[in-house]
């Protein structure tokens, strides 16, 4: 396990770049534990304490603009897998005993229905999936892909 600590100061000069690598640390890294305080000396600012492992997923730079799609999108072909993808998400969240939106929202799995990708990496296109998803599930995920 390693530890990374990121300062988020609080004035509008540095708060957006300062939160920006912290949720690009975020992405790229699995995250066990974290830690926060908020200091007050002659400039305040929270003090954010990671404890974490490197993740196994190699992220590229992050694209503009991530897939996204609706019910409204999708065609017959696609609802097929849509209802899929649905049962099995209904299933991990009973095994895992999680509420299912925290598997994956409707939203993520209508664009993955739509947009069909065919590695577990090419998840990362798809708006609201990141490396704990895809760690988790994209395997499982590109295999009902393969056979639906």
């Amino acid at each position: 396990m390693k530890v990374k600590i990121f300062k988020i100061r609080l004035s509008d000069e540095f708060i957006y770049a300062d939160q920006k690598v912290l949720d690009r640390f975020l992405q790229e890294n699995n995250v066990l534990k974290y830690e926060t305080a908020f200091v007050k000396e002659d400039e305040s600012y929270w003090s954010v304490v990671l404890y974490f492992e490197e993740s196994k997923v190699q992220v590229s730079e992050p694209k503009t603009e991530r897939y996204s799609a609706t019910q409204e999108d999708l065609s017959q072909d696609e609802m097929k897998i849509m209802n899929s993808l649905k049962l099995w998400r209904s299933e991990k969240a009973r095994e895992k005993s999680l509420p299912v939106y925290l598997i994956a929202t409707n939203k993520e799995l209508f664009s993955i229905a739509k947009y069909k990708p065919a590695k577990k990496e090419e998840l990362l296109d798809i708006k609201g999936f990141g490396k704990y998803k895809i760690e988790n599930y994209g395997e499982e995920i590109i295999e009902i892909l393969e056979t639906v």
